[in-house]
């Protein structure tokens, strides 16, 4: 479907499965991204397509120029029902693997990209109206615009799920940086930790990148499936079609020197093992699994204090997202600044205030359900 004359902007909607004919140009794209997102990217998109995005698909947002350039693209998938009723509704693709849904729009069109993505939808008979973004950063570039945006034009808009997680911020001087992060005190402990680890044995990190991937990805692979997650049966090992996608994610961005991998070895046996990302002058501290055998020094610990380093002084790194959970116990007492994200609910055409009032309360209790069963779960396991 192409978007009104006047907008110079052509819109389709593809299958996202099938947007690996739209590489080159997507790479191009998120090279140029007004806020970088690693998900979004093919090689780590398309990796996740076949087992998180089977039913999802992307608004692509081309330039008319000749070339033409993608300048947008924005994965999401229609779900035909939530709340429990036949109530269609359009959400942003995102999975337990991939926790932010950020767009890839161009730095230098924005507001044109986030109008005819707006003018797509509303046009679209087969697209629902009311739409869900999961994962959004409050405060950046695509935020501020949506909101510009549907304001102006009339629109609805209401935020849910609000918080905040863990998040580091380079300073200029990253030893000072990082006593700061994390308290003199705890460093000496840590440090004190480190010493007795060492006596045991032959101790060493390593920090690789594309070379030593596999050997990194494989130990993050063995030392999840040995602990909790393990028992629990969640681990990524566990799950022949998950192990896939993260196998082909990691070695896809790793090719492009967007995927890192880190081990802390004692006597050659991997003790502790994380996987982190990049694009721009984005990171993201994607992965990290321990050996719970040798958990009173920390090793877990230990590697995210080598790993802040290695950000700290790295030139290229702007800000490195955590991934966590809010009120992480470990990396919220190494990392003191935070990333506030929310889910954003909106209906792009003004006329549909009474399907987005409806949406707006039974999203809204949907969560209030949600959160009382999370309450109610950690009373019977704190018994």
């Amino acid at each position: 479907m192409l978007a009104p004359p006047g907008l110079k902007l052509a819109t389709e909607w593809h299958p996202l499965v099938s947007l690996a004919e739209v590489a080159e140009p997507w790479r191009a794209l998120a090279a140029r991204a007004a806020e970088p997102n690693v998900f979004y990217e093919p090689a780590f998109a398309l990796a996740a397509a076949p087992v998180f995005g089977a039913d999802a698909g992307a608004i692509l947002v081309w330039s008319r120029a000749t070339p033409r350039h993608l300048i947008g693209l924005v994965p999401l998938r229609i779900e035909p029902r939530r709340y429990g009723i036949p109530f269609p509704l359009l959400a942003g693709w995102t999975h337990p693997f991939a926790p932010l849904g950020v767009p890839l729009i161009d730095r230098d069109q924005v507001a044109a990209v986030v109008g005819a993505v707006f003018d797509h939808v509303a046009s679209d008979p087969a697209l629902p109206s009311v739409v869900l973004l999961p994962f959004i950063s409050d405060t950046g570039t695509f935020a501020c615009e949506l909101r510009r945006s549907l304001a102006q034009r009339g629109g609805h808009f209401a935020a849910f799920g609000a918080h905040s997680r863990a998040m580091l911020v380079p300073g200029k001087d990253p030893a000072d940086n990082l006593d700061h992060v994390l308290g003199s005190k705890k460093r000496k402990d840590l440090a004190r930790q480190r010493r007795r680890l060492a006596e045991t044995g032959a101790l060493r990190l390593d920090l690789g990148g594309a070379p030593t991937i596999a050997s990194a990805l494989q130990a993050f692979l063995d030392l999840e499936a040995s602990g909790w997650k393990g028992r629990a049966g969640t681990a990524a090992a566990q799950h022949r079609a998950i192990e896939a996608f993260l196998r082909q994610a990691v070695t896809g961005l790793a090719a492009e020197g967007k995927a890192r991998g880190a081990r802390l070895v004692l006597d050659e046996h991997p003790i502790a093992a994380a996987l982190t990302l990049s694009s721009g002058g984005a990171a993201w501290f994607w992965k990290i699994a321990y050996d719970e055998g040798v958990a009173r020094a920390s090793p877990g610990v230990q590697l995210a204090l080598d790993l802040t380093a290695a950000f700290l002084a790295d030139p290229a790194v702007a800000r490195v997202d955590s991934c966590a959970t809010p009120d992480h116990p470990m990396i919220d007492r190494i990392w003191r600044e935070r990333l506030t994200l929310a889910d954003y609910l909106i209906s792009v055409d003004p006329r549909a205030s009474f399907g987005f009032a409806l949406a707006r309360r039974l999203e809204g209790i949907r969560r209030a359900l949600i959160a009382a069963a999370r309450r109610t779960r950690d009373l019977v396991r704190g018994r």
